[in-house]
């Protein structure tokens, strides 16, 4: 992990009872709302944290299995971390066991459609007796999926795994009483069917999910890099792959439109949360999504992460809702 920006070591979390956050800067919160801290430096954007899952005024916090979670009867949102366990594979048996525990919270609480995931871990691109460690997480997530009678394919979640310099994985999740609708992507081999070049067990997501909730029609759209068919494009130069990225981005949300016969969702009105491997890559990288994605400057989060493809400088997530119209 390249070197960060000093960052404290609590941050205090902002009002909000009913929204599940992600909280960059921080090893630890406080506060009684529900959120992930994350130990990766925030380089722009709110220090109040991120917010990835809004709920209903009714929601209520509820502990399960080692998640702390908002559940509203709709949705449910759960953040957990835990410390690697054992010796030799440790992050893969750790992961294996937190995603165990997520069903387990799932299906304890009533909530079984998984939807969206954001994983950070320790040390993505490290490499233990051989065995790039992002490699293991991804054998842990798809055994624990398995074990859960969970798809390894198709219907799948929406998910982002990030490296950060050091401490436990850190999981956050949400989940459904609806269906959501998963999305890929027709410039990229679907995560799940890549080959084995990158791993046996391939990465366990799809491309974005699509999901009614009350009267909003959510889109979540998973960290994004630049990547084509199955392969990483233009390394070493992160504004070319910022501009890969973008196109990648554009492409889901036209999928995400034609799926819903409208125009429902547009580049301008997504939030968007960028990871980038070097903190010094900001000013370009802003200025190229300002001009590429046309949001205001307000809709960009900046964080100093490790991607997990070692060769890929820059990822992208980005979500957003609109209005429900004539879905069932």
């Amino acid at each position: 992990m390249n070197a960060q920006p000093a960052f404290p070591t609590t941050v205090d979390l902002v009002p909000g009872a009913n929204t599940g956050r992600i909280v960059f800067g921080a090893d630890t919160l406080a506060g009684d709302g529900v959120a992930l801290a994350v130990p990766a430096a925030l380089l722009a954007g709110p220090a109040g944290g991120v917010a990835v899952a809004r709920l209903s005024p009714a929601a209520a916090v509820v502990e399960s299995d080692g998640f702390r979670c908002l559940a509203d009867g709709e949705l449910l949102f759960g953040v957990s971390s835990i410390d690697e366990t054992g010796t030799g594979d440790g992050l893969g048996v750790t992961t294996e066991l937190a995603y165990r525990r997520l069903f387990t919270t799932m299906a304890a609480l009533g909530y079984p459609v998984l939807v969206r995931v954001w994983n950070y871990l320790a040390g993505i691109n490290r490499q233990e007796e051989g065995v790039e460690r992002y490699r293991r997480f991804n054998r842990g997530r798809q055994r624990a999926f398995a074990a859960a009678g969970q798809a390894l394919t198709g219907r799948v979640p929406a998910a982002c795994a990030l490296g950060v310099p050091a401490g436990p994985l850190r999981i956050a999740f949400l989940a459904s009483r609806r269906p959501m609708l998963p999305l890929e992507n027709p410039r990229q081999i679907s995560a799940y069917h890549y080959p084995d070049d990158y791993g046996a067990y391939s990465p366990t997501f799809s491309r974005a999910a699509l999901l009614q909730a009350g009267a909003c029609e959510n889109l979540f759209i998973s960290g994004t890099a630049a990547i084509v068919g199955h392969r990483s494009c233009y390394t070493g130069d992160v504004v070319a792959q910022a501009e890969e990225t973008v196109a990648n981005l554009l492409a889901v949300i036209a999928g995400a439109n034609l799926l819903l016969d409208r125009a429902a969702f547009a580049a301008r009105q997504l939030d968007y949360v960028v990871y980038l491997r070097h903190a010094g890559d900001l000013p370009p990288v802003r200025a190229l999504l300002l001009a590429r994605l046309g949001v205001s400057p307000e809709r960009l989060v900046f964080v100093a992460a490790d991607v997990c493809r070692a060769e890929l400088l820059i990822e992208i997530e980005a979500g957003g809702r609109v209005e429900a119209r004539g879905r069932a």
